[in-house]
């Protein structure tokens, strides 16, 4: 590639595979509610076992967290991004899943939106998700560290750190397939 920087490429490429992954013909705005029998993300298990990413995101005050804060209670950590059709389908169903949940599960909504926390601000105005908390990865830092790739992706880890499941597409947190993915560990 004459007169590209090679910098840019490395940098570009994988950005592009996760843009270009995601369902981006989905409006942003009010979908309807997928059917009964619509075939949900791909579940894979191929990695249980592995422990947490070490990999620094921001915390809604601001701060860097890393997935090591949240070890002692099981954690479902949703990779999603604001022009992310499925991502922002899925949100008030994931915000449902955290008040159902309590204290048995946490579950936290890392943003991949390289415009950072402006981004996520502007979006989540107006809307009535009021279990879920604002964490940024602007640097796409655990999206790496995760596989990169495609958007929502979101990963179960046990209450000592090491992955159980992950899910990478869209998934209704309400539904069924959820509730039996769920169970084994938070009863």
């Amino acid at each position: 590639m004459r007169g590209t920087d090679p910098l840019s490429v490395i940098v570009l490429l994988p950005l592009a595979l996760i843009a270009a992954s995601c369902d981006r013909q989905s409006p942003l705005t009010s979908q309807p509610d997928r059917p009964a029998t619509a075939k949900p993300g791909k579940i894979d298990r191929s990695q249980a076992g592995t422990a947490t990413p070490t990999d620094p995101f921001n915390a809604p005050d601001g701060k860097t967290v890393t997935l090591a804060a949240f070890r002692g209670t099981p954690l479902l950590v949703n990779l999603w991004a604001t022009w992310c059709g499925p991502c922002v389908k899925e949100m008030p169903s994931l915000d449902r899943l955290a008040a159902r949940t309590g204290t048995k599960l946490r579950v936290l909504t890392v943003s991949q939106d390289m415009q950072g926390r402006a981004a996520v601000d502007r979006w989540w105005t107006g809307k009535s998700l009021t279990k879920l908390e604002r964490y940024v990865d602007d640097k796409n830092n655990l999206g790496f560290a995760l596989g990169g790739g495609s958007l929502p992706t979101t990963v179960l880890y046990d209450a000592n750190g090491r992955e159980v499941w992950r899910v990478t597409g869209e998934l209704d947190w309400d539904g069924a397939t959820a509730r039996a993915l769920l169970a084994p560990v938070i009863g």
